[in-house]
């Protein structure tokens, strides 16, 4: 088509056309050419656009978004080049979740990020054609997301970032190593999440003569009263991976500090911020294992439906000696033989 243009316009010209038409009519062919053009480049090294929609920012999310990336630009799929990430917080509400996803359907985004379990949950709610690839969720099927690990639904899929044996690990540690009468939670109950983990702490603890203490929030701006609430009432203090708590964390540990309660964590990077233990994996390798799926989703090699769901295969329990100082507790070296030591970076 573009080598006979040249063709018309001179025919044109030697046309009985008024001159004003025969311009338009060149400006017009012109502009085909130009259209040609760019599709032809463009067919070569197609552009996607992928919507990132994150409940709240703290560095488990973070590096689980870094993974993320950085599995895409090993795959072709390079920032800046031919791929555009529009990524969106929602500051831990709901609300602000789902208009960002309904955004990315008006804006006919090529796939979409969910990390954690309220941004999927409002993704999903937004488009069933769009691709959903998620990460840090805890329950995929009890957020109704997917119907089973193997068969997952027909645009979503991703990783849990629940390992089975991660809470039972820290909460027997806190009750053998401990000695504790009760124990505090601090949880959003807004969050099918962390309700998730507080059954499972009661499931652990129920064979035991150990009490679990439950202070729920709603926002990250009550985090620290409910942790000053389990002053008095709690010999230890257990977070697990809750988006608004873990988004405060800090306010947790300065009580912890201040008053002598140990506090553990669900995750590793909790953790390295100021928790005396916890069990867990790196959330960025969560994230690459995450883009990887992307990638195959992307090329057009499989459909979310083919790629089933899965969770992090390397766990470890991961004690803080700095923190256990800084909360009064004791360290026992033969803890090494079961856990790894953090001393800072």
């Amino acid at each position: 088509m573009p080598e006979s243009v040249p063709v018309m316009i001179k025919n044109l010209r030697g046309t009985k056309m008024k001159k004003g038409l025969v311009g338009v009519v060149i400006l017009l062919l012109a502009s085909m050419v130009l259209l040609v053009g760019c599709n032809s480049d463009a067919s070569g090294d197609e552009k996607v656009t992928i919507g990132v929609t994150q409940i709240v920012e703290h560095p488990s999310l973070d590096a689980a978004f870094e993974g993320f990336k950085e599995a895409l630009a090993e795959n072709g799929y390079v920032e800046g080049e031919n791929v555009t990430y529009d990524v969106q917080i929602a500051q831990g509400d709901m609300n602000n979740a789902q208009s960002i996803a309904n955004n990315f359907v008006g804006d006919k985004v090529d796939l979409i990020f969910a990390n954690a379990t309220p941004s999927a949950q409002s993704a999903l709610n937004a488009t069933k054609d769009i691709p959903i690839i998620f990460t840090s969720v805890t329950d995929p099927i009890g957020a109704n997301l997917v119907a089973s690990f193997d068969e997952p639904g027909e645009n979503i899929t991703g990783t849990s970032d629940t390992h089975p044996d991660a809470i039972p690990q820290t909460i027997n540690f806190i009750v053998d190593e401990l000695k504790p009468k009760k124990i505090g939670v601090i949880y959003n109950s807004g969050e099918q999440n962390s309700t998730v983990q507080v059954d499972v702490i009661k499931d652990v603890l129920k064979d035991t003569d150990v009490e679990l203490v439950e202070a729920s929030i709603s926002t990250s701006a009550e985090v620290k009263q409910a942790a000053e609430s389990l002053v008095g009432r709690a010999d230890a203090i257990y977070i697990p991976t809750d988006n608004t708590v873990v988004s405060a964390l800090e306010s947790v540990i300065d009580v912890a500090q201040k008053e002598d309660i140990p506090m553990f964590a669900g995750e590793l990077d909790s953790v390295k911020a100021g928790a005396v233990a916890g069990s867990g994996f790196s959330y960025k390798d969560l994230g690459y294992e995450t883009g990887e799926m992307a990638a195959q989703v992307l090329d057009g090699d499989k459909k979310p439906s083919d790629i089933p769901v899965s969770y992090p295969k390397k766990l470890k329990l991961v004690i803080n000696k700095e923190a256990a100082e800084a909360q009064g507790l004791e360290i026992k070296e033969e803890w090494g033989e079961t856990a790894e030591f953090y001393e800072g970076e």
